[in-house]
């Protein structure tokens, strides 16, 4: 077996790799690329099983399907780096995802409608909308001006006592309306002061660290 294929499959699945047995559907596989391109690039393993046991792909029909998704189910449509491995007279393709220069990047669902997708560990979950907003804001060519009002430094002057604060949490302590707290921490957020983590199931801000020059 190529060392460089073992050691990937022994990293297993997780935020920036993903094995898929198949793929026999374009949809569902964009979500992924398009996760990857949102979130810090990634790496598919295609031919390879959940638990990394090689299985190999028969036919030319996965790139394909590759190609598929990042051009009908992507947009802006997507680019991608492929390789084909031969391990034990099994084929695997291994795709590169670069991370986007300008996000966000929608995968199109089964409704048709398009939807923003990020990794998180070895899952792709909806991008929450503040996120979205985020990411529309940094790439607006008029910029951004931000006004250090009480808002904004009541949600500072909370996180410097507080690890992390919910967006409900932030409008019930400010009193204001659901849409203008997001207003507020995503211009903070533009501002560099504070970041977004999410999960499955939920969402929260923190002060972002000054020597973190990640988004």
């Amino acid at each position: 077996m190529s060392t460089y294929i073992k050691n990937l499959i022994l990293q297993g699945e997780h935020q920036q790799q993903d094995f898929k047995f198949q793929v026999n559907d374009s949809r569902k596989i964009a979500r992924t690329l398009v996760a990857f391109a949102n979130t810090d690039g990634g790496k598919l393993l295609i031919g390879v099983k959940d638990n990394g046991v090689i299985a190999g792909i028969r036919t030319e029909e996965e790139y394909h399907m590759i190609e598929a998704a990042a051009a009908m189910y992507c947009k802006p449509e997507m680019d991608f780096a492929f390789r084909h491995w031969n391990i034990d007279g099994k084929r695997i393709l291994e795709v590169d995802v670069p991370r986007a220069q300008l996000k966000p990047v929608y995968a199109k669902t089964e409704t048709n409608t398009w939807m923003a997708w990020i990794r998180v560990g070895d899952q792709n979950i909806l991008a929450d909308t503040i996120m979205i907003k985020f990411w529309k804001r940094q790439k607006s060519p008029r910029g951004t001006v931000i006004h250090y009002s009480d808002s904004e430094k009541l949600l500072l002057q909370h996180l410097s006592n507080h690890p992390i604060i919910t967006l409900q949490n932030y409008s019930r302590l400010s009193g204001l309306p659901r849409g203008r707290a997001e207003d507020v921490i995503v211009d903070m957020m533009v501002a560099g002061l504070v970041e977004m983590a999410q999960n499955e199931h939920h969402s929260w801000f923190r002060l972002k660290d000054p020597e973190d020059e990640g988004e």
